[in-house]
């Protein structure tokens, strides 16, 4: 069974987090996510263990358990469906200006034109760029 494990201290290192499960059973795996440019932690992780009864009593018993001063969240992982990206959406808009940001990786989002404007970009990997520009929401390109 995967496991979600959030609230983390951001010092904890995974054979730490690791002997703690290894209380209830066999830890197949254990990952802290990290920041991929700094290194440092996101205070989140994954555990696995191989007996779904044992994972069961760990998740019952370290939800809210107190490590290194803070409240850890212990539950069962959801499995990601393929294709999904988790990601938020980017920021409103006002009369003239489209959002800003954008939702996954590959862009989207906003910085329109004037009023009504939604625009691609801003984004990590372009987006599509479409709308924005005129002062009828029209469809001008954009480049952000």
């Amino acid at each position: 069974m995967n496991i979600f494990v959030g609230s983390l201290p951001f010092s904890l290192q995974e054979a730490e987090l690791q002997g703690v499960f290894e209380e209830y059973g066999e830890v197949t795996s254990c990952k802290i996510i990290t920041d991929k440019f700094s290194g440092r932690s996101k205070g989140f992780g994954f555990i696995e263990m191989s007996d779904d009864e044992a994972a069961k009593k760990a998740i019952e018993e370290l939800n809210g358990a107190e490590i290194g001063g803070r409240a850890i969240v212990v539950n069962e992982a959801e499995e990601k469906k393929p294709g999904e990206r988790r990601s938020g959406g980017g920021f409103g808009g006002g009369e003239r200006r489209g959002g800003f940001g954008g939702g996954d990786n590959r862009g989207g989002g906003g910085y329109g034109g004037n009023r009504g404007g939604s625009g691609g970009g801003y984004g990590s990997r372009g987006g599509d760029s479409r709308g924005g520009g005129n002062s009828r929401g029209g469809g001008r390109r954009s480049s952000y």
